[in-house]
């Protein structure tokens, strides 16, 4: 019997069958836009149809060039571009899945000047001011949606998902904050609502019965003056009424200041939201957000909260994710951490999407891993993300491989991280890599720190280093001080730190030791409601847009007194994740941390470190000062091996010292064992 009956169960839709409940959630990769794009999204779709996902929902596709995202960003409007589409449909149907596609217009999310909206009101996340939509122009609008639908289907797809969540067009007409027309399609909630509820039951009309559409409801708005909650059942019900075929959960919109997706949220934070709708309506429900694990899905549809799991993400990790969860091998599923770096950080900044832990994602045309007609004999050192990823690979490929590692376990500095509050789940990755190395057969060697005679003499063919990197020691007067610890011993126990405490060093080292510091006891990530309670989120859904004020905010008290300094001018974080900087910056907010730039450091003493700022000195008594001042290659025993007449690769910190990259790490190592 299966172990996820729930999840793997098909769903009737009545003119279709889907072959279980897992969606997969629409998420743009930039390659809509590439060149040679087409050859590589079809490759990457026919892998998870392959991999028997239940319904992929392509990324967003405009409805007119007013709706694009940015400029030139894929669309559907015309004959021609139904040629390309086609090729995907088939793609996806070849292997036996169905795929629909997402009708996303922008709004006055448009990177772009030609950007449309109900009312000339800029987004704070655009430059662009949009221009009003005027009357015509909202029929001209809902007739393009039902053209781009039409053309969809006429492409093969089996179904559309019109987007009315997350702060796009749709979302725009339905709440007051961005909705300030007087006419017909603005004023009161039923006229807000006219838009999305005639734009699927036009869509309706033109398709016929026997045509998926998913509406994308924003349940969850998380901005102030969003829908309240009588309002999204309302609306929900409304666009059942109109001849949807399943609803879709959105948590809120792109500007809302709460996390949502991050790896900081709870997994399944929001499907409380989903099973409270459940009550309102017949159709089938998707839930969404932070759902990464088979038997969290499973968990999820048992206990009621929704008839489909929608994953985005997860399946960017791993196209095999519900083929494994069927075949009893869920432990050798590559999970994803919901980092965002090389996902929708490269999105947002109009590149090609990826995924840390799984490079291949997005280039499966690029990359390929045939077995090797004759296996060589190599030598990995160090087992952190770099070492991992090529030892895995090169095995799988038919290499005989030996890693060898210093510590008593592997992962370098996954170790780390995955004791940062918000970062548990990057144990995952180290979980999946353990299984991998069984299964490949890897010869791991623990607690094994290898000299260059030793690999000399070993029969090696090829010496692979992977030692990764070692903390930076910056050079301040009394930086020896009894005070003066460094990241690596506080982040491992080692030391006691106190009460006040001075962080050198703002890059992401020194914001993940600073939310190290400040907490206490149990994470918020591994409790939904300490989470939600501490971003202000009200599960009881009474207040408007599920947000509470800031007044009405309670949260825990610091742990400790931080100071995050840096040198350089500028904000700190600046150079975190684009979609995930924000959360480390307000978090650390929230807790009371001072953070300055342009700090230069003039020694550490028994009063504290003594610094100056803009031509004031400052002491700051302080218990500790934790140094996190970047990082430099540790490459002693490649250094030792030069002369020993044996072929050396570096990789991964090795090759060049960066703060806790594992995309980079993990994508060097796959690279190297493809090729050797």
């Amino acid at each position: 019997m299966s172990q996820f009956p729930n999840l793997l169960e098909p769903l009737d839709l009545g003119f279709t069958t889907l072959r279980n409940r897992v969606l997969m959630g629409s998420m743009h990769t930039g390659l809509e836009e590439a060149r040679n794009g087409i050859d590589r999204l079809v490759a990457y779709y026919r892998a998870r149809a392959r991999g028997k996902v239940g319904l992929i929902v392509t990324g967003g596709v405009a409805p007119n060039c007013f709706g694009w995202v940015g400029p030139f960003s894929s669309k559907l409007t015309d004959q021609k571009e139904v040629v390309h589409h086609r090729r995907i449909t088939e793609a996806v149907h070849q292997e036996g899945g169905k795929i629909a596609l997402q009708i996303l217009h922008a709004g006055r999310y448009g990177y772009h000047p030609l950007a449309v909206a109900p009312s000339r009101l800029k987004s704070p996340i655009s430059p662009f001011k949009p221009w009003s939509l005027p009357g015509w122009g909202v029929e001209k609008t809902i007739d393009d949606y039902v053209r781009c639908a039409a053309l969809a289907q006429e492409a093969g797809y089996d179904g559309v998902e019109v987007m009315g969540s997350e702060g796009y067009l749709i979302n725009q007409f339905i709440v007051k904050r961005t909705n300030k027309r007087k006419d017909k399609w603005g004023g009161s909630f039923k006229n807000r609502i006219r838009f999305p509820v005639e734009i699927v039951k036009r869509i309706r009309e033109k398709v016929g019965a026997n045509f998926i559409i998913i509406y994308r409801l924003s349940m969850l708005d998380l901005v102030k003056d969003g829908s309240t909650w009588d309002e999204v059942v309302t609306l929900g019900k409304k666009i059942e009424e109109a001849g949807a075929t399943i609803i879709n959960t959105g948590i809120g919109w792109h500007e809302a200041r709460v996390p949502t997706i991050a790896t900081s949220v709870p997994r399944g934070a929001f499907t409380f939201v989903t099973q409270k709708m459940k009550q309102e309506l017949s159709i089938p429900l998707v839930t969404t957000n932070r759902i990464n694990t088979p038997e969290l899905a499973e968990e999820i549809l048992k206990n009621g909260h929704a008839d489909m799991i929608s994953m985005a993400r997860p399946l960017l990790a791993d196209p095999d994710f519900v083929l494994k969860a069927e075949e009893g091998r869920q432990n050798e599923i590559n999970t994803c951490i919901a980092c965002n770096q090389a996902c929708l950080d490269r999105v947002f900044k109009r590149q090609i999407a990826s995924c840390l832990v799984n490079p291949v994602a997005c280039n499966e045309t690029e990359w390929t891993f045939d077995k090797v007609s004759k296996a060589k004999k190599i030598a990995v050192v160090g087992a952190g993300p770099a070492g991992l990823a090529f030892s895995v690979t090169a095995a799988e490929r038919g290499h005989e491989v030996t890693l060898f590692e210093q510590d008593s376990e592997i992962g370098g500095q996954f170790n780390m991280a995955k004791k940062i509050p918000g970062k548990e789940e990057f144990s995952e990755t180290l979980r999946y890599f353990k299984t991998k190395l069984e299964l490949s057969k890897v010869s791991l060697k623990l607690n094994a720190k290898v000299q260059g005679r030793e690999l000399t003499d070993g029969g090696f063919d090829l010496v692979v280093i992977a030692t990764g990197v070692r903390p930076r020691v910056p050079g301040i007067e009394g930086i020896d001080h009894q005070k003066v610890v460094g990241y690596k011993d506080v982040l491992q126990g080692k030391v006691e730190v106190g009460e006040k405490v001075a962080v050198i060093g703002a890059g992401g080292i020194g914001f993940d030791v600073s939310e190290f510091l400040i907490h206490e006891g149990e994470s918020a990530s591994l409790n939904t409601e300490s989470f939600l309670k501490e971003w202000g989120v009200d599960m009881k859904l009474q207040e408007r847009g599920g947000l509470y004020h800031d007044t009405q905010i309670k949260r825990k008290p610091a742990r400790r007194k931080i100071w995050l300094l840096q040198r350089k001018k500028g904000k700190p974080g600046a150079g975190l994740g684009k979609t995930t900087g924000w959360i480390h910056r307000a978090t650390l907010n929230h807790y009371g941390v001072e953070m300055k730039d342009q700090i230069t450091y003039k020694k550490i003493d028994d009063q504290g470190l003594h610094y100056e700022r803009l031509g004031q000195e400052v002491t700051l008594d302080v218990d500790h000062v934790v140094v996190c001042a970047g990082q430099e290659s540790e490459r002693g025993l490649a250094a030792d091996l030069k002369d020993r007449n044996i072929p050396v690769h570096l990789i991964g910190g090795a090759y060049k010292a960066q703060e806790l990259d594992a995309m980079h790490a993990i994508k060097q190592g796959m690279d190297l064992a493809s090729r050797v």
